[in-house]
């Protein structure tokens, strides 16, 4: 169980899912998974998109920053900014890393409320293209 805004993090989590959409190729799933760690709940979201380099990933963060051509649609580079700012608000964090065999993962980690773990069946777990 997770003691946070669910406003917040419902927010986070679609910025970072809408990011991970725009940089992906067509015929790529985007991936999304939760899992419950002992002092917090870890959310993935993979893309299969162009990645970024080790010295950018902490600029991407950035307010109007966009690294790269972003394919699908407008933006102003303020998506992840945001997520980064709910994320903190509600005592968690948002990082990235490379997805094994190319891409993108963004993982927000949210801390559980005092001393209880979400049962993994209670996680969500989904694909998104």
């Amino acid at each position: 169980m997770v003691a946070v805004d669910p406003g917040l993090l419902e927010r986070a989590v679609a910025n970072i899912v809408e990011n991970a959409v725009k940089y992906s190729p067509d015929s790529r799933p985007v991936l999304v998974s939760a899992s419950a760690l002992a002092d917090r709940v870890e959310i993935r979201v993979a893309d299969r998109g162009p990645g970024v380099p080790d010295d950018a990933k902490d600029r991407i963060f950035a307010p109007f920053q966009r690294y790269g051509d972003a394919p699908r649609g407008a933006g102003v580079g303020l998506g992840l900014a945001v997520a980064r700012g709910f994320a903190e608000a509600i005592g968690g964090t948002l990082d990235a890393e490379d997805t094994p065999g190319g891409g993108m993962t963004m993982v927000l980690t949210v801390p559980t409320a005092a001393g209880q773990v979400p049962a993994a069946a209670d996680l969500p777990a989904a694909v998104t293209s």
